[in-house]
């Protein structure tokens, strides 16, 4: 586990987790957020070994994210104890690489089990993010328009009514951008 001046105890700083499968942009979009425009801090990403939380300041707010590494050796692990990680969380992101369609269903069951791991009593913002959704995107056999509605269908249905969450897509072409689906 990597720290750097974790402040989570400090009630002016947003703690927001980054959770999803491995290679899904997650650490790409913490540069993003951190305010890392250099190109060539993206071209080869080192995945992240279990957690790693990093404290910055951006636009006159302080944050603490943690990045959540999801490779699957760690998975069981963080949904074993996932009150632990989201503890003082306003906000959870799920990151699924969306032009990675050979893993929807995968991306899809660990997602209705982070969310099955949360108390849904208890308000954290929950968002979804449809990464790699680059304006670029060539679409193919595999990956089209009618792939990615009915991928969002399948997201929508695996939530429970009461579950509030935003579904976006987004990508760090330029900079980051997100737009809203639901």
């Amino acid at each position: 586990m990597k720290t750097k001046n974790n402040n989570e105890a400090n009630k002016d700083t947003m703690k927001i987790v980054l959770i999803g499968l491995d290679n899904s942009g997650k650490t790409s979009i913490l540069k993003c957020l951190k305010g890392i425009k250099r190109i060539s801090a993206f071209n080869f990403p080192m995945p992240t070994k279990g957690l790693d939380v990093q404290d910055f300041e951006a636009l006159n707010s302080k944050y603490t994210i943690w990045d959540l590494g999801g490779q699957e050796m760690y998975i069981d692990d963080y949904l074993k104890d996932f009150e632990k990680y989201i503890k003082r969380a306003s906000k959870i992101i799920y990151v699924i690489d969306i032009q990675d369609v050979n893993r929807y269903e995968i991306a899809l069951e660990y997602m209705k089990n982070v969310i099955n791991s949360i108390d849904i009593e208890t308000y954290i913002e929950f968002s979804i993010f449809l990464h790699k959704f680059d304006p670029d995107l060539v679409f193919d056999q595999n990956l089209n328009e009618k792939v990615i509605d009915d991928f969002v269908k399948k997201i929508k249905d695996i939530t429970p009514p009461k579950f509030i969450n935003s579904i976006y897509k987004t990508s760090i072409f330029a900079v980051f951008e997100k737009s809203t689906i639901s």
